[in-house]
C-alpha cells in the first residue's frame, strides 16, 4: 500500500511539473487529467491559479469546468461500453437500482448535482453511471460542465475573499460531515423538483381554465 501511495503521489508531481509550462491552459489540462483516469489535489491547484493571477479567474473557472468535462469523456467511453456490470460489481443491488432510478427521472441534475460537490464525494461512479444508462452525450458533457462551473465559481471567489485557506478548511469539513451535506443537499434538490413541479402543474391547471373560459 506505502508503493501505491508513493507512486500515485510521484505521478502526480510528474504531471504537475509536465503540465505547469503551459501556463492558464495548464489548468485545462489538469481537469482534463483528473477529469478522466487519475485523481490529482485539483482543487489546490486551481486556487492557486486564481490566487496568482486574480484578474482572469473567471477565464480559469471555465479552463476548468471545461477541461473536467473533456476528461470525462474517457470514462463516459469505458462506462457506454461496459459501466453496467462494473457498477454492477461495485454497488450493492439496492444502491444500483436507486441512481438508475435517478437517471431515469431526472439524468441531467442526477449528474449535474454531484459534479458541483468536492472530493471526496464519488463523482467518477456517478459519471460510469450516466454512460452506462446511455445518457445524451451532449447532455452529459454539459451537465458536468455546468456543475463544476458553479463549484469552480464559488471556489474562485472565497479564495478572492478569503485567501486559499477557506477553501482548504470548507473542504475539510465537507470531508468530515459528507454525509450530512449530501443529506442537505438532497433535501434541497428534492424540495425544488417538488416546487418546480407544482409550479408546472398550477400553470397547466391556468391554462386549462382559461381555455374553458375562451371556449
Amino acid at each position: 500500500m506505502t508503493k501505491i501511495k508513493h507512486f500515485v503521489h510521484a505521478y502526480g508531481e510528474w504531471i504537475k511539473h509536465v503540465l505547469a509550462p503551459l501556463g492558464p491552459w495548464g489548468m485545462l489540462a489538469f481537469a482534463a487529467v483528473d477529469g478522466s483516469f487519475m485523481g490529482l489535489p485539483l482543487d489546490a491547484i486551481f486556487m492557486g491559479y486564481v490566487y496568482n493571477d486574480r484578474s482572469r479567474f473567471l477565464m480559469y473557472v471555465l479552463l476548468a469546468s471545461a477541461g473536467g468535462a473533456l476528461g470525462s469523456i474517457v470514462l463516459y467511453v469505458i462506462g457506454y461500453t461496459g459501466g453496467e456490470v462494473l457498477l454492477r460489481k461495485r454497488l450493492s443491488a439496492e444502491r444500483f437500482e436507486k441512481i438508475h432510478a435517478s437517471f431515469d427521472h431526472h439524468e441531467f441534475w442526477a449528474l449535474m448535482f454531484p459534479a458541483m460537490l468536492p472530493p471526496p464525494t464519488p463523482f467518477k461512479i456517478v459519471v460510469l453511471a450516466a454512460a452506462a444508462f446511455e445518457m445524451n452525450f451532449g447532455h452529459f458533457l454539459l451537465a458536468i460542465f455546468a456543475g463544476r462551473f458553479v463549484r469552480f465559481l464559488i471556489e474562485a471567489l472565497l479564495t478572492l475573499w478569503f485567501g486559499p485557506q477557506i477553501v482548504t478548511l470548507a473542504g475539510s469539513l465537507f470531508a468530515h460531515h459528507f454525509v450530512w451535506i449530501l443529506v442537505g443537499v438532497g433535501v434541497m434538490v428534492g424540495g425544488w423538483l417538488i416546487w418546480r413541479r407544482m409550479r408546472r402543474r398550477s400553470e397547466s391547471n391556468l391554462r386549462s381554465e382559461e381555455t374553458r373560459l375562451i371556449g
